[in-house]
């Protein structure tokens, strides 16, 4: 900092600085003067902490994460657990059954807007509902909202509110389900937006987690992301990222296939049509992923020659960091969705049988079919 005037963060109190990275109260030289623009000034670590889902992971480890879920389970609370739709498997939270207690959940689709405009929304919460049932889940209540665009904010703080009964509220869920958008857009319901400051942390202990205030003195409590380390956007970094996270609604692509066609998924994933006639399938991914289809036959040496070039994403400068694709075949007896995690999925017919390939790390799965 050039000038002698002390500094503080709104968020936490720190002293600002500049020089130390390791030290408390550390923000870079352009974001003290872009704060002291807008009366908003951050310490980096607070910054991030507000925007964790977005900007930058809190990463919890195994302890962390099962301290934090048996203390849920040891309060008198509501539960809110936020999902993103568009990557249901990915987003759902192993185990989070066997840690709430008696307390009530309820189950928030978030990313509704990405769903095309045709499908029905009380078809996706029952969808919703029926899944999370499989997952041990007996929500209280199913909610689709759109936190980007704020969609039914006040008919879920109308739910927090008559569920919640005079309790503290838990909002959980893993990184990248928006979940930090829509506490924002809460708080911002709730107390103004001037408010947004104000929010405050537990001291004394390596879970950050921040407490919005009702008006009978319990709290909303807003915790950490839990990362998942089998979802696409693990592998991804730079402008392959957006492929994993879109961010306007899906336009569904149809595919008339024979036996033995190919579908490649930029070069981040694979669909194999093996066997069941000629079928339709429909693939439900980023509008911009570019799909290109091949014999299976060939298929092998094509991904080897035109992975990160004809091929992407990934680039051809990421192409080295990025694992190997991993098979994993399915015999469909019902209409069912592939789901590649994190990145969409592609919805088959009844009586056939087909392969998904993704990174090695990145899990593919087969569901009831969502749409």
């Amino acid at each position: 900092m050039e000038n002698n005037e002390e500094l503080f963060c709104i968020g936490c109190g720190s002293k600002i600085q500049s020089e130390n990275k390791d030290e408390l109260g550390y923000t870079p030289q352009s974001a003290i003067e872009k704060g002291l623009e807008t009366d908003e000034l951050y310490c980096q670590r607070c910054f991030r902490l507000r925007h964790y889902n977005e900007i930058a992971d809190v990463s919890l480890t195994d302890d962390d994460f099962l301290r934090l879920l048996n203390q849920i389970g040891s309060s008198d609370a509501l539960i809110v657990n936020v999902i993103d739709i568009f990557d249901f498997n990915g987003s759902i939270i192993p185990g989070l059954h066997r840690f709430v207690g008696d307390n009530e959940i309820l189950l928030v689709g978030n990313k509704v807007d990405l769903l095309p405009k045709s499908v029905k929304r009380s078809k996706v919460k029952d969808w919703l509902r029926q899944e999370a049932n499989k997952q041990g889940l007996r929500p209280v209540d199913v909610m689709l909202t759109s936190a980007s665009k704020g969609y039914e904010v006040d008919e879920l703080l109308d739910l927090i509110n008559k569920y919640r009964k005079g309790r503290d509220v838990y909002v959980v869920g893993v990184t990248n389900v928006g979940k930090s958008t829509l506490i924002n857009k809460i708080i911002q319901q709730q107390t103004g937006i001037n408010e947004l400051i104000t929010t405050s942390r537990f001291p004394g202990t390596t879970l950050d987690k921040i407490e919005i205030p009702f008006d009978d003195d319990k709290n909303l409590i807003d915790t950490p992301g839990i990362i998942h380390n089998y979802q696409m956007a693990h592998f991804l970094k730079g402008k392959s990222l957006k492929f994993a996270s879109p961010k306007k609604e899906i336009k569904p692509k149809v595919y008339q296939l024979n036996e033995g066609q190919t579908i490649f998924l930029g070069a981040l994933a694979r669909f194999d049509y093996i066997s069941g006639g000629k079928t339709g399938v429909v693939a439900y991914l980023d509008n911009d992923l570019m799909l290109h289809r091949t014999k299976t036959e060939n298929a092998d040496k094509f991904y080897e020659k035109h992975a990160g070039g004809l091929l992407q994403p990934p680039y051809n400068d990421e192409m080295n960091d990025f694992p190997e694709l991993v098979r994993f075949e399915f015999k469909i007896t019902e209409k069912s969705d592939i789901v590649f995690s994190g990145l969409g999925w592609i919805t088959v017919k009844e009586n056939t049988i087909v392969a998904g390939w993704a990174p090695k790390g990145v899990s593919v799965v087969v569901r009831r079919a969502m749409v």
